[in-house]
This record gives structure tokens, C-alpha cells and sequence, in this order.
């Protein structure tokens, strides 16, 4: 998953507003066209169900 972070600070306020996508490419080419501070994110999601946290 690829998380597109933008932070607009000329709106009146510090606008913060997020937008997801399932491939690098719509990511990348929505990124481009974007105004405002932005940042690119790819999201790692591991989920084993048999790992355990084990504390002692």
C-alpha cells in the first residue's frame, strides 16, 4: 500500500489530508500533480498469525 501525505500550511491552517493507493504507479504519477508539502510512504503491513510476542 502507498500512502501520500500532504501538509498545506497556505489554507489558514495547517491542512493535513491523506490519500491511498494500492499500486507505486497512481501513487507516483497523483504525487506530481499534488500542491502543498508532500510526502511518499510505501506501507508494509506483516501479519503472521503464528508469531507471538512472547515477554518474560
Amino acid at each position: 500500500m502507498w500512502v501520500i501525505t500532504v501538509i498545506n500550511a497556505y489554507s489558514g491552517g495547517n491542512n493535513v489530508t491523506m490519500y491511498k493507493f494500492e499500486t507505486e504507479k497512481e501513487a507516483r504519477e497523483t504525487f506530481e500533480n499534488l500542491q502543498g508539502c508532500k510526502i511518499l510512504s510505501e506501507i508494509i503491513c506483516c501479519h503472521h498469525p503464528s508469531s507471538t510476542l512472547v515477554t518474560t
